[in-house]
C-alpha cells in the first residue's frame, strides 16, 4: 500500500498536506503554482534559472508567431484568446511504436518521469517504475522507507484516465492540466486515489494500458511475453508469409515481403517498408536481402500498428487484444451512439472486417480488423442519414437555404476569364440551384453568354440551356432558379424566350402566383421545375413590350460609385414573351423594410450587393431576419472582388438570406463554407432554416452575442487524437519531405458561436502524427453552426495548407470517427484523414453523446434568455405572468435532473461525455462484497431502476448509492411531470397567440407608436419564442429521462446485478420486458394529463 502517496476518492484527509514525502520542504523538486502550463507533448517549465526557461522562451515566441489558418478574424469571437503555435520538444517515448501489451510493460520497468498531483494543489516530479516481477510500482526521490514508497499491483482496483477524481476536480491547478495527460489510481479498500500527469498523451495512454492489462491479469500467470509469438495476430501473419513463401523455405525475397506487406496496407510508402526492412537488419547484424517469416511480422506489427488504435481497442476490450462480440456491442452503443446493437449486428462486422480466418470463425476482432473498421465509411463522420433528403421539402420556398453560384459561366476570374459551359455542368453536378446566366446581343440574332471583360471567348445561348436541360436534375431533383441578366435588344429577347420554351419543354414553370396565398411553393411541388427570375411587364397591361429598370447589378454598382449618379436607376426595354416566363421570382428593387413588408409581394424577389447586405444586417438585423420568413433574398459579391474572391455566405445565412451567390470557380475557405454547409439533406441544393427564422411570430437577431431564447445551447467535445498520410503541400520545396503538421478546429454560425482552437504541431510525421488533444466549444445555435477542420504544415515562412473538411453541426456523427480530408481544390484526397472523437452534451454534461436537445446551466445569460419581457399591454402581460411558475418549474427539473447524472458521472471516474450503460458497468465493478459478489441489485419499482442493497455496503458504496437514488428520482419527477407542466406552458403560447392580430390596435389603442410599438411586437415576439422553445426543450427532457431510465435497465443484466426471480414471479426477463413495456405506453402517452403518482421517498 502506498501510505501517504495518495490523495483518497472523496474529501481529502486533513492532514493530507503535512510532513513526510509530501512535505515541501523535503521536496526540493515540487512544481510551483503555474508548472503546469505547458500542453502534451512538452516538459514542465521548472523554476527560473533552469535549462527549461530556453523552452519557455521558445514557447513564448511561438505564441507570438502569426498564424494563416483562421478564417475568423474577429478575435472577440475567439474562446480561449486563441492559443497560438506551440513547439512540440517530445512525441512518442521512444523510436519504437506501442504494438503489444508486452510493449507497455517493457517501457514501464524502463520508468519515466510523472508529476504527482496532492489535493493540496502541490505538485511532485517523481521517477516512477514497475517492478520486475511485475508486483509494484515504485517511485523516488522518497523520504520514506523503499518498501513504502511503492503501490501494490494487487491492491489497484481502478485505473481512470483523465481529471476525474476528487483531486484533480478540487485542485486549484486543474485547469491548467491537459485532460489526456492526467490519469489516476484508485487503490485500498477506500478507493485511495494516486493522481499522475504525464509529459505528453502517449505516455499517459502507456502507462493506463499497462497497468490495466496487469490488474486484468492478476490472479493469473503472466506468461504474454513468452507467448507473444502465439497471439491471433502474429498466427495470421505467419499464415499470410507462408502462403506466399513457394519454396517453402522459410525467407523470401525484400521485394516480395515489400510487395505483400503493401497489399495488407495500401497506405504504406515503398522507400518506408524497406527502411524498417534495414533497421530491422541491422539490430540483427545481418546484411541480406533476404527476409525472415519472423522479421516479416515484426516489421508489419511495427509499420501497421497505429498505437492510438491499440490503446482504444486494449482499453474498450477490458484489456484483451481483441474484441468479442459483448465489447463491439458496448462500443457501438455507448461511444458510437448507435441504436438497436445485436449481437448478429457485431458478429457480422466482424466477419466483414476480421483479416484471420481464425478471428472470423470465433468471432472476434484484432488490431488489424478493428483499425479497418474505424477507416470504413461505417465510421465516417458524416451522419449517413443526412446522404440523403431528411428534411421537411413541403415548406414555402422562401424557409430554405438554396445554394447558388455567380458569374456561373466563368471558371477563372471575372477580370479575364473567358466564358465557359463547364461553369455550369460543375455547378449543377455539385448540387447548385440557382445559376446565372448573363445574355448579350450576339451575331446573326444568336444571344451569347460572355465575360464583358473579355467578348472574344462567348457562348451561344442555345447551347447554355441545353446543358443546363441535361443536367438540371443530375444531381437533385428540386427546382432550379435561372436568374437571368438580361442585356439584349427586343429582337433577341424573343429568340431567348422561343428557346428557353422550345429546350426546357414542360419542366419551364410558368403557372401564375395565386394572389389568394401568402407564400411561394414548396421544393417538393416545385420539384423537376425551372423557375426563370428577373424582371416582368406590369400584369395590367397587354402592351407587347415596356420598360424596366435594368436588372445589370455590376453596373448598377459601377454607376453608383461614379460622380454623377444621381439615384435614379437605368431604364431597359423588355419583350411581353420574356416577361411572361418570369412567374415566381420577379425581380424588385429594395426599397426599405417597413414599405416591403406592407406592399412587396410574396412572389417577388429582391437582389443586395454584399456591401449593402452587410450593412443591412449590421443596423436591421431583426427585421432583415423577419423579412426573410416570407420573402426571397439574393445576395452578390461586391463588384469589387474583381479577383472573383468569395464574400462570407455565414454572414448572410444568419439573417436569414436564401440564396447568397458564391463564385464556384475560386476555391478556398468561403467555399469550403458554403460545399460543406450543402452536403446535409442528401446534398440537393435546399437546406431547411432552423425554426427560429420561419415562425411568423418569433424573435431571432443575427447579431445575436449569446444565447438564443427558446434554443439550447450545447457543449460539442471534439479530441484530435491523430492524422493519417499526410501530403506535401503543394508547390512547398524548403524543407523537402518533411511537414510539421498542425490542426486548426474552427467554428463557423452565429457570432456567438464563432470559435478557434489548434493543437500543437508534430514535428516532421506526415504517416500518423499523434496530437491527442481535446477541445470543448459552446454552441447556441446548433441547426446554423458548422466545424471545418484545416491541417497546416507549420513552417516560419508561412503555414502551408494541407487539407481541410467542413461539416455541419447537425451532420456529425459522435463517438470515434475518420474525416475525409478535401485538397485545396475541394477533392477528397485518397487515404488522408484526421482520426477524432466527437461528444456533443448539454452544458452541465448531461445527456447521452448523440443527444442535443436538452437546455443547460450557462450561467445568469441563460436564465436571461428565458425570462418573458414585458410588453406594455396589460392584457397581453397578464396571460404571459401566467407562464412564470410553469417556465420556472420546467428549468429547474431539467437542471435537476442534469446535475444528478453529472453526479453519477464523477463518482464514477467518467467524464461528461460518458453514457449511463458505462456508469452501470463502473458501479458494478464497485458494489461487490470480499468475495466479488454483488453487493447490491437492480430492481424494478414502479417501473424505474433502483438499486438496493443486499446487506451492509461500505461508506464509499452508500455515497455512490445516494447519488444514483437521487438521479433515480429527479429523473421520475420529470418524467411524471413533464407533460402538466408543459401543457400549462403551450396553453399560455396559445392565449399570447390570440393577441397577434390585435397587437398593432391593442397598442395604438394604449397610445404606443413607432419605436415603443417596435418594441412592444419584439418583446411579444421574444415570449412566443421563450415559450415554445421551452416547451420543446421540457418534451425532448422527459425522451432523454426515458431513454437513461431503459438504458440503465437493458445493462442490468449485462453487469449481473438484476435480481433473481421470485418465486411465483416469473423471471427476471419477463419483468424486465413489462417495465420496459409500462415505460413505452408512459411515453405513447405524453399528452395526457391525468394525475401523477407520488414522488418516491
Amino acid at each position: 500500500m502506498a501510505e501517504g502517496a495518495a490523495g483518497r476518492e472523496g474529501p481529502a484527509p486533513a492532514d493530507a498536506a503535512a510532513g513526510g514525502e509530501d512535505d515541501p520542504r523535503g521536496a526540493p523538486d515540487a512544481a510551483p503554482a503555474d508548472a503546469l502550463g505547458a500542453r502534451r507533448g512538452g516538459a514542465l517549465p521548472a523554476a527560473p534559472g533552469t535549462p527549461a526557461d530556453s523552452e519557455a522562451g521558445l514557447l513564448e515566441a511561438a505564441r507570438a508567431t502569426p498564424r494563416r489558418s483562421s478564417i475568423i478574424k474577429d478575435p472577440a469571437n475567439q474562446k480561449c484568446g486563441g492559443r497560438k503555435k506551440t513547439v512540440s520538444f517530445s512525441s512518442m517515448p521512444s523510436e519504437k511504436k506501442i504494438s503489444s501489451a508486452h510493449d507497455c510493460i517493457s517501457f514501464m520497468q524502463a520508468g519515466c518521469e510523472l508529476k504527482k498531483v496532492r489535493p493540496n494543489s502541490r505538485i511532485y516530479s517523481r521517477f516512477f517504475t514497475l517492478d520486475t516481477d511485475l508486483q509494484a510500482l515504485r517511485w523516488e526521490p522518497s523520504k520514506k522507507d523503499l518498501e513504502k514508497a511503492k503501490l501494490d499491483v494487487a491492491a489497484i482496483k481502478e485505473i481512470r484516465l483523465g481529471k476525474n477524481t476528487e483531486t484533480f476536480r478540487n485542485n486549484g491547478l486543474a485547469d491548467q492540466i491537459c485532460e489526456d495527460c492526467a490519469f489516476s489510481i484508485l487503490h485500498g479498500e477506500n478507493y485511495e486515489s494516486l493522481d499522475l500527469v504525464a509529459n505528453s498523451a502517449d505516455v499517459a495512454n502507456i502507462w493506463v494500458s499497462g497497468l490495466r492489462y496487469l490488474v486484468s491479469r492478476s490472479k493469473q500467470p503472466l506468461d504474454f511475453m513468452e507467448g507473444s509469438q502465439n497471439t491471433p495476430r502474429f498466427m495470421w501473419l505467419k499464415a499470410v508469409f507462408q502462403a506466399a513463401d513457394i519454396d517453402g523455405n522459410g525467407v523470401m525475397l525484400e521485394d516480395t515481403s515489400v510487395e505483400l506487406i503493401r497489399q495488407l496496407n495500401p497506405t504504406l510508402k515503398e522507400s518506408k517498408i524497406r527502411l524498417k526492412f534495414k533497421e530491422i537488419q541491422k539490430s540483427k547484424e545481418k546484411l541480406t536481402t533476404r527476409v525472415t517469416e519472423e522479421e516479416f511480422c515484426e516489421a508489419f506489427c511495427e509499420l501497421c500498428t497505429r498505437p492510438e488504435v491499440y490503446f482504444l481497442l486494449v482499453q474498450i476490450s477490458k484489456n484483451k487484444e481483441y474484441l468479442d462480440a459483448d465489447d463491439l456491442m458496448l462500443f457501438l452503443e455507448a461511444e458510437q451512439g448507435v441504436a438497436h446493437v445485436t449481437e448478429d449486428t457485431c458478429l457480422d462486422i466482424i466477419r466483414r472486417y476480421e483479416l484471420s480466418e481464425e478471428g472470423r470463425q470465433k468471432g472476434f476482432l484484432a488490431i488489424d480488423g478493428f483499425t479497418q473498421y474505424l477507416l470504413s465509411p461505417e465510421c465516417d463522420i458524416f451522419d449517413p442519414e443526412q446522404k440523403k433528403v431528411a428534411q421537411d421539402m413541403t415548406q414555402p420556398l422562401s424557409h430554405y437555404y438554396i445554394s447558388a453560384s455567380h458569374n456561373t459561366y466563368l471558371i477563372e476570374d471575372q477580370l479575364r476569364g473567358p466564358a465557359d459551359v463547364n461553369g455550369y455542368i460543375r455547378a449543377l453536378k455539385m448540387g447548385c440551384r440557382s445559376i446565372e446566366l448573363d445574355v448579350s446581343d450576339g451575331s446573326d440574332n444568336e444571344p451569347i453568354l460572355c465575360n464583358r471583360s473579355n467578348v472574344t471567348a462567348h457562348l451561344s445561348f442555345r447551347s447554355v440551356i441545353e446543358v443546363i436541360n441535361k443536367f438540371a436534375f443530375v444531381a437533385s431533383e428540386y427546382p432550379v432558379i435561372l436568374c437571368l441578366g438580361n442585356h439584349c435588344s427586343l429582337s433577341q429577347q424573343k429568340v431567348m424566350a422561343q428557346l428557353m420554351k422550345t429546350v426546357f419543354g414542360d419542366k419551364l414553370y410558368t403557372e401564375a402566383p395565386l394572389p389568394s396565398e401568402s407564400y411561394l411553393p414548396s421544393p417538393e411541388k416545385l420539384k423537376k421545375m425551372i423557375i426563370v427570375k428577373g424582371k416582368k411587364l406590369p400584369l395590367d397591361s397587354d402592351v407587347p413590350e415596356g420598360e424596366v429598370t435594368d436588372e445589370d447589378e455590376e453596373a448598377e454598382v459601377s454607376r453608383r460609385m461614379s460622380g454623377d449618379y444621381n439615384g435614379e436607376q437605368k431604364q431597359i426595354w423588355l419583350c411581353r414573351e420574356l416577361s411572361d416566363l418570369v412567374t415566381i421570382c420577379k425581380s424588385v428593387q429594395y426599397r426599405d423594410f417597413e414599405l416591403s413588408m406592407k406592399s412587396q409581394n410574396y412572389w417577388e424577389i429582391c437582389s443586395f450587393s454584399e456591401t449593402e447586405a452587410s450593412r443591412i444586417a449590421n443596423e436591421y438585423p431583426e427585421d432583415f431576419v423577419n423579412y426573410n420568413k416570407k420573402f426571397l433574398s439574393r445576395v452578390y459579391p461586391s463588384a469589387m472582388r474583381i479577383d472573383s474572391s468569395n464574400l462570407n455566405p455565414q454572414d448572410f445565412w444568419n439573417c436569414g438570406c436564401q440564396i447568397v451567390a458564391v463564385n464556384f470557380q475560386t476555391p478556398g475557405p468561403m467555399m469550403d463554407l458554403h460545399t460543406g454547409w450543402f452536403l446535409q439533406n442528401g446534398g440537393c441544393g435546399y437546406v431547411l432554416r432552423p425554426s427560429v427564422m420561419r415562425d411568423e411570430v418569433s424573435y431571432f437577431s443575427a447579431n445575436t452575442k449569446g444565447v438564443v431564447p427558446g434554443v439550447s445551447p450545447l457543449a460539442l467535445h471534439i479530441k484530435i487524437i491523430s492524422g493519417q498520410n499526410f501530403p506535401k503541400p503543394k508547390g512547398a520545396c524548403a524543407k523537402g519531405d518533411v511537414i510539421d503538421p498542425y490542426v486548426c478546429v474552427e467554428i463557423h454560425g452565429i457570432p456567438a458561436d464563432c470559435a478557434e482552437q489548434r493543437t500543437k504541431t508534430v514535428q516532421q510525421n506526415s504517416d500518423n502524427p499523434i496530437f491527442d488533444e481535446t477541445f470543448e466549444f459552446q454552441v447556441n445555435l446548433p441547426e446554423l453552426a458548422m466545424i471545418r477542420f484545416v491541417v497546416l504544415d507549420d513552417d516560419y515562412i508561412g503555414d502551408e495548407f494541407i487539407g481541410q473538411y467542413t461539416i455541419p453541426f447537425e451532420c456529425l456523427q459522435p463517438g470515434y470517427r475518420h474525416v475525409p480530408l478535401r485538397s485545396f481544390v475541394g477533392d477528397i484526397m485518397e487515404h488522408v484523414t484526421l482520426f477524432v472523437h466527437i461528444a456533443i452534451t448539454n452544458r452541465s454534461g448531461g445527456g447521452k453523446p448523440q443527444k442535443r436537445s436538452l437546455s443547460v446551466r450557462v450561467g445568469k445569460k441563460a436564465r436571461e434568455c428565458t425570462m418573458l419581457r414585458n410588453v406594455g399591454l396589460k392584457p397581453i402581460d397578464d396571460v404571459f405572468r401566467a407562464a412564470v411558475h410553469p417556465l420556472r418549474e420546467a428549468i429547474d427539473m431539467r437542471e435537476n435532473m442534469q446535475a444528478a447524472v453529472v453526479s453519477v458521472k464523477e463518482l464514477c471516474g467518467l467524464p461528461p461525455i460518458a453514457s449511463l450503460k458505462q456508469c452501470l458497468l463502473t458501479l458494478s465493478s464497485r458494489l461487490v462484497t470480499s468475495d466479488n459478489s454483488p453487493s447490491v441489485s437492480l430492481v424494478m419499482r414502479d417501473g424505474f431502476p433502483y438499486l438496493e442493497p443486499l446487506g451492509a455496503v461500505p461508506e464509499v458504496q452508500r455515497k455512490m448509492l445516494a447519488a444514483y437514488d437521487l438521479m433515480i428520482q429527479e429523473s421520475r419527477l420529470l418524467i411524471e411531470m413533464a407533460d402538466t407542466i408543459q401543457e400549462k406552458i403551450v396553453q399560455c403560447q396559445k392565449a399570447g397567440m390570440e393577441f397577434h392580430e390585435e397587437l398593432h390596435h391593442l397598442g395604438a389603442k394604449e397610445g404606443l407608436k413607432g419605436r415603443k410599438l417596435n418594441k412592444a411586437t419584439e418583446s411579444f415576439a421574444w415570449n412566443i419564442t421563450v415559450l415554445k422553445g421551452q416547451g420543446h426543450l421540457l418534451k425532448s427532457a422527459r425522451q432523454e429521462a426515458l431513454e437513461n431510465v431503459k438504458q440503465i435497465q437493458l445493462a442490468g443484466p449485462a453487469c449481473g446485478l438484476s435480481r433473481a426471480p421470485a418465486p411465483g414471479g416469473g423471471g427476471a426477463e419477463a419483468k424486465g420486458k413489462r417495465s420496459l413495456e409500462a415505460i413505452a405506453e408512459k411515453e405513447g402517452c405524453e399528452d395526457s394529463a391525468g394525475p401523477r403518482p407520488p414522488r418516491p421517498p
